[in-house]
């Protein structure tokens, strides 16, 4: 088990590291996580057909090589307010659960979960179980259901990580091991110093000492690794990074507070000269050239993250960029936010007028709709558009010579008024991704009566775009993660090599292999 002193020391991405370790010795190998709150999820099989988990735990059976499925993190908690979580419990959303206050909670859900562990401990050679925050909550410790009851119940060999950078590392690692019961501390098998910048001889003799207070010796020190791939679980991930070689492309996401499944542009990073930028002002807007994106994510409350755009000036801004031609995509929530309204009959998400940059109305249903899709973009809009093709496109007439919209591939320049949509580069391109939406969407009618149309790019009212064809809005996630689409989108930037999470798991793998001290990894599963 992988325990941390903080949130954010690194918990998910160790436990994902080990997940692959011991997958490569050959082990039958799955991850486990008792409670998540996250707002990035993924859609997975359920003994109900499909559910949702966390992302996190979701990569992690990837790096096991196993198939994720919702055993793998039973509670998962999805904050739509400061106060408030939808819960899900073995993939399925239970209002029942969702109104409960915290601590009334556990007692339900500790069956479900202890059930779903053993049950995976007797089918496998090795869980790798996550824990979450910091076991030394003792404000929580009666209801917890995620750290050392956990433990405990698995008799699990921890690991507990502390963030280095941070500072305090030596205080984090033994105030929490001293605020553990007797019982709790017996379990805790060797401490993780993380993201360690500078000469590591000038630790000592901080670690000796260490063991000399608990009887527990530090058996790693990790460096410092900012490019390792994985998206990080909480938050925005690695506002650091610079794009690879000089930038002539940047993808602005705007980063609301209930933003979702921001994970999913995580391969963005690791395209050549492409900068991934996170925005929350408008002036962060102000430096986009003609040929930069603007990507609206999912949301978790797209009603109140609405409302948090608009208080920021963005919504101008994202107009601003729509109405000079430049490219917007908006996925899921974002989709919902370009339309014209959303109706929330059922008190879902909540009433609220959208952006109206795509003639289009959400109206939320009680029901949500989670599953995997995989589909194809259309050779070319709905078949009452006239006019010329654009990339395999079609646009109508008024568009049809408008300056700049002569196809140019992704990131290539044009002008400031109707510069050349990427979108038209997936045309026809087959795509893989998950839906996890509580709203439907559809044509507004008046506006199509009186001719302003949203074109259909996926079927099943998967995706739009506008007129002009730079503004797209999909309710697929995943989409920036299908090969293809990467491939349609920026093949020549990647020269045909498109970049795989097997390749960053394995690399994880061996990080650890080589800063782990000998035998312990292997010792920590009796081997």
């Amino acid at each position: 088990m992988v325990l941390g002193t903080t949130s954010g020391a690194g918990k998910s991405w160790v436990t994902t590291a080990l997940c692959r370790y011991y997958a490569r010795q050959g082990l039958k190998v799955v991850p486990f996580k008792a409670q998540n709150m996250s707002n990035n999820a993924r859609v997975v099989s359920s003994a109900s057909g499909q559910g949702e988990i966390g992302s996190a735990q979701y990569f992690q059976a990837l790096a096991a090589r196993t198939v994720p499925e919702v055993r793998m993190n039973p509670l998962l908690l999805k904050p739509e307010r400061d106060n408030h979580s939808q819960v899900v419990l073995m993939g399925q959303v239970s209002p029942e659960l969702s109104a409960l206050p915290w601590r009334g909670r556990s007692l339900k859900v500790w069956p479900q979960i202890a059930a779903a562990l053993d049950e995976l401990r007797a089918e496998n050679d090795v869980v790798v179980i996550e824990g979450a925050g910091s076991p030394a909550e003792i404000n929580l410790s009666s209801s917890d259901v995620v750290n050392m009851r956990v433990a405990k119940h698995a008799d699990a060999a921890c690991l507990l990580v502390s963030d280095i950078d941070k500072g305090g590392a030596f205080a984090h690692l033994y105030g929490t091991w001293a605020l553990l019961p007797e019982d709790e501390r017996r379990l805790i098998k060797g401490f993780v110093l993380n993201k360690f910048r500078g000469d590591a001889s000038l630790l000592s003799p901080a670690p000796e000492r260490l063991q000399e207070l608990t009887g527990v010796s530090t058996v790693a020190v990790l460096p410092m690794w900012w490019q390792h791939g994985l998206p990080e679980e909480d938050g925005v991930f690695d506002d650091r990074s610079v794009a690879r070689g000089s930038v002539d492309l940047t993808v602005a996401v705007i980063a609301y507070p209930r933003m979702s499944n921001l994970d999913e542009f995580q391969p963005l990073k690791n395209i050549p000269g492409l900068k991934l930028q996170w925005v929350r002002s408008p002036s962060e807007l102000a430096g986009l050239k003609p040929t930069d994106w603007i990507i609206l994510p999912g949301s978790k409350h797209t009603s109140g993250d609405l409302a948090w755009l608009r208080a920021q000036g963005l919504d101008a801004a994202v107009a601003r960029h729509a109405g000079q031609g430049r490219a917007v995509l908006g996925v899921c929530g974002g989709l919902q936010m370009l339309g014209e309204a959303l109706i929330d009959p059922h008190g879902i998400d909540g009433n609220a007028p959208g952006l109206g940059l795509l003639p289009l109305v959400t109206v939320f249903a009680e029901d949500k709709t989670v599953r995997h899709t995989s589909t194809r973009f259309l050779a070319s809009l709905q078949a009452h558009a006239e006019g010329g093709t654009a990339g395999g496109l079609m646009l109508p007439n008024a568009q049809k010579s408008a300056p700049g919209h002569a196809p140019s591939g992704p990131g290539v320049g044009g002008s400031d008024v109707g510069t050349s949509s990427p979108w038209y580069a997936l045309a026809g391109v087959p795509v893989a991704g998950y839906e996890i939406h509580h709203g439907q969407t559809a044509q507004h009618a008046a506006m199509a009566a009186a001719g302003n149309v949203a074109y259909a790019v996926l079927p099943d009212d998967l995706g739009w775009c506008n007129a002009a064809g730079n503004v797209m809005g999909v309710y697929l996630h995943g989409m920036l993660e299908d090969a293809a689409v990467l491939q349609a989108l920026f093949g020549e930037r990647l020269q045909g090599e498109v970049p795989t999470l097997d390749k960053v798991f394995d690399g994880l793998a061996d990080y650890i292999g080589n800063h782990f001290g000998p035998g312990v990894l292997d010792g920590l599963v009796g081997r």
